[in-house]
């Protein structure tokens, strides 16, 4: 029983002195029926895209986040149920970034958008509207 505080305190040092990437996206982006709406979401210098899944939520007012797709390569992705294939996920290695592409949004597509890197048992997250 002494030992508990102990290992507790040793595991939560270790776990925070973890370095976690920082994720940057963009305030907001417009897209018009036809195109293909380009959400980035940058990891901090240091860190290489490739390394990580990149994972996307959707969220709408009033309702919970929905997990869309995560994205590591072409041979390793995911499509979360239900989720049109209209949504993909990509990687621009020459911006350090992991990509939400929506081909052709749709009007019922305006909502919030999360991305959250995951490597190993680490996680951060980024967001943008």
């Amino acid at each position: 029983m002494a030992w508990t505080p102990v290992l507790l305190m040793l595991l939560s040092h270790c776990a925070g002195s973890l370095s976690q990437p920082v994720l940057t996206q963009p305030p907001s982006l417009s897209a018009s029926p036809g195109t293909t709406a380009r959400l980035t979401c940058t990891l901090s210098s240091g860190f290489n895209v490739g390394s990580y899944y990149i994972n996307w939520f959707q969220q709408k007012p009033g309702s919970p986040p929905r997990y869309l797709l995560y994205y590591y390569s072409d041979s390793d992705k995911h499509q979360g149920p239900g989720v049109p294939s209209r949504f993909s996920g990509s990687k621009d290695a020459s911006a350090n970034a992991g990509l939400l592409l929506i081909s052709g949004p749709q009007p019922e597509d305006e909502a919030d958008y999360y991305c959250a890197t995951g490597y190993g048992s680490g996680s951060s997250f980024g967001y943008s509207q």
